[in-house]
């Protein structure tokens, strides 16, 4: 079954979920799997109805009430949920699933579903800045929950970016027809529509403050009708048939538009923002940089856009950046930066009394209802304001009292409660605190992200044919990365044992918070990246290309594992060797110098099927992966010439 946030009145963290980059990056991880693994089954599932819609009595307002107040864009539909419980308990799960109009589960092809998510993103894409974060929901870093509302995500768009390709790839030539459902089809012409006219008019500088207004405007609605469409009770099973080769243009037009927002964005420093911020003004919606953040570097390394020099220029200027802490040899979310004190905050300037009457009008009498004067003659907002929405309260209050003088300065002083507080550039707890996920803390499953991302680089530089100099020069930025997480580090260092995974390590103490994070997850990836072992079209190929000759053993040593049927073995490993398990079938690589290489695979009937290419076809890959029992070991011979060093 399912299940989502249920508000509860008396909870204000009840609805509070992720948003962004989740949904992109983490399923598209899954895709990029299932088709290396088993290369036709997103092909055969390309055009099956057979995903269904989550009922989620949530309603995301209409796109100009976005506009009005993107802090508070989505209410919950207690009668739907309360219509969705009542079903369920005579239904069961289903219930919880958009129904047709004969009270089936409406279902509908993977193409649609992997459409519907890419048109979420689009319809909220800001030219040069990112997608914009309306739906009360943070990304990956909670911590930086405050720029909800006002904050345009870089991160989530280099992730886009990538997902793009890969649906591009996907599709391949684009040939025949793709059934939607109709309100689908009519949201992807619209946006289709608008981002054939963003594609034809972008160029290398950033478009004028009313131009991204009028874009999102119609991205936005297109996607605000789609809504009012499927709030109101559609899918009743319509569908309409779309040519392939006009998603595979919007692909295009929507890729174009990434590379513009990608190149923009990129920084002086050779860094590239993470998030922006969106600035509404009467010219129209203007882009206000924030400061550099880790998460916006591995994305932007994660993303495809960079060749080989760029994304290592991406990871030296790490390096030379405040976000590097060189007593851990590892990354910080953010810079750290001093805090203003308690009473250097709600300071007014004198220049700016004087150019309200009204304040000084106010504060002459003594009332300090808006402003008041402390002890050390500094003015200050009264201390009642929680927000700007409370003083635009008060302002209401004092209307009949003050009439049209107050009128005419409460535009002046909304203004001035911003520039005082800045409440728009405040991103959460990130900016705020010193601990966990705060000021000059390292988060170590980002760190990891970021390892994962530069082997990816290297990767992609070594099967492109890229100058060897380029592939060297990221194997060794990979490498200096790696030399700062943990294992590497003694104790003291480390303030923990360097092999147990933890959070995060703040700057005022050790590794905190131990546990199975995120750090585990690349740390897996990454040591099989290390190894070389690969998988693409269903065939395993082992290409160590970034594996050291240091991790070979001078001497013989024996290797314990268990085996694909529970037992526990013994494996002796050659001097000159190393062996690891995959699927639970022991590998072992040894090196020869006299030029005898290849791959060796052991069958459970004694017979050896040798594989000079280092590549195991695609049947007897199969066989590993479903832990059959058939292949009792894979034997790799390398010329120690060809690992890294």
């Amino acid at each position: 079954g399912i299940d989502w946030e249920v508000e509860d009145e008396e909870d204000p963290w009840s609805y509070i979920g992720y948003w962004g980059d989740h949904q992109v990056i983490y399923l598209l991880k899954l895709l990029e799997l299932s088709l290396a693994y088993h290369p036709e089954q997103l092909g055969a599932l390309l055009h099956q109805p057979l995903f269904s819609y989550a009922n989620v009595p949530y309603r995301i307002r209409p796109f100009d009430d976005l506009l009005r107040n993107p802090k508070s864009t989505v209410d919950y539909d207690h009668e739907a949920a309360a219509r969705i419980e009542e079903e369920v308990s005579r239904y069961g799960a289903d219930a919880k699933l958009v129904r047709d109009g004969d009270g089936d589960v409406y279902l509908v092809t993977l193409l649609e579903k992997l459409l519907v998510a890419l048109l979420c993103k689009i319809s909220n894409t800001v030219v040069d800045g990112g997608i914009w974060l309306n739906t009360q929901r943070p990304e990956w870093n909670d911590a930086n929950n405050a720029l909800v509302g006002n904050g345009l995500s870089m991160v989530t768009l280099y992730y886009l970016r990538r997902y793009l390709h890969f649906l591009k790839d996907l599709l391949g030539e684009g040939q025949g027809t793709a059934v939607l459902s109709a309100e689908v089809a009519t949201w992807l012409e619209e946006t289709a529509a608008c981002l054939t006219r963003i594609a034809a008019s972008l160029t290398p500088e950033r478009c004028s403050n009313a131009q991204r207004a009028a874009w999102l405007g119609e991205l936005g609605r297109a996607a605000s009708r789609y809504r009012d469409s499927v709030y109101n009770g559609a899918f009743a099973s319509a569908t309409t048939e779309v040519p392939l080769q006009s998603i595979a243009a919007m692909l295009d037009d929507a890729t174009a538009l990434a590379d513009h927002n990608i190149r923009v964005n990129r920084r002086d420093d050779q860094l590239y923002h993470s998030y922006n911020l969106l600035n509404q003004g009467s010219d129209g919606l203007g882009v206000d940089n924030l400061y550099p953040m880790l998460e916006g570097q591995v994305a932007v390394l994660s993303s495809g856009a960079l060749a080989a020099e760029e994304a290592a220029d991406v990871v030296d200027a790490l390096f030379a950046s405040d976000i590097f802490r060189a007593d851990q040899e590892s990354f910080m979310l953010y810079p750290d930066r001093p805090l203003p004190h308690f009473l250097d905050k709600n300071t007014i300037p004198p220049v700016a009394i004087e150019e309200v009457p009204l304040l000084a009008e106010m504060l002459a009498r003594n009332d300090t209802r808006l402003v008041e004067r402390d002890a050390d003659g500094a003015y200050r907002f009264n201390a009642d304001f929680v927000g700007v929405d409370a003083l635009d309260a008060r302002l209401d209050a004092l209307g009949d009292e003050f009439g049209d003088e107050l009128e005419s300065a409460r535009t002046a002083l909304l203004s001035l409660y911003e520039e005082v507080f800045d409440h728009r550039s405040f991103t959460g707890r990130s900016g705020g605190m010193f601990g966990f996920e705060g000021l000059g803390c390292i988060y170590w499953h980002m760190v990891s992200k970021l390892l994962l991302a530069v082997q990816e680089n290297f990767y992609l530089a070594l099967d492109g044919d890229t100058d060897p100099a380029s592939v060297q020069r990221l194997g060794e930025l990979y490498y200096r990365v790696r030399a700062g997480i943990g294992f590497n580090k003694t104790p003291a260092e480390y303030g923990a044992f360097p092999t147990d995974p933890y959070s995060h390590t703040p700057k005022h103490a050790g590794a905190s918070q131990p546990g199975m994070t995120g750090q585990v997850k690349e740390e897996i990836l990454t040591r099989f990246g290390e190894l070389g072992v690969r998988v693409d079209s269903g065939r395993i190929r082992i290409a160590p290309a970034l594996l050291r000759r240091r991790e070979f053993g001078s001497g013989e040593t024996t290797m314990r594992y268990v085996d694909v049927g529970g037992q526990w073995q013994s494996l002796t490993v050659p001097a000159n060797g190393l062996a690891f398990t995959w699927c639970q079938v022991p590998v072992v690589y040894t090196l020869d110098h006299d030029g005898g290489t290849g791959l060796r695979v052991e069958l459970d009937d004694g017979t050896e099927n040798d594989f000079p290419d280092f590549e195991i076809p695609a049947d007897l890959s199969r066989e590993l992966f479903g832990r059959t029992g058939r292949i009792r070991q894979v034997s790799v011979t390398l010329d120690p010439d060809a690992l890294f060093e």
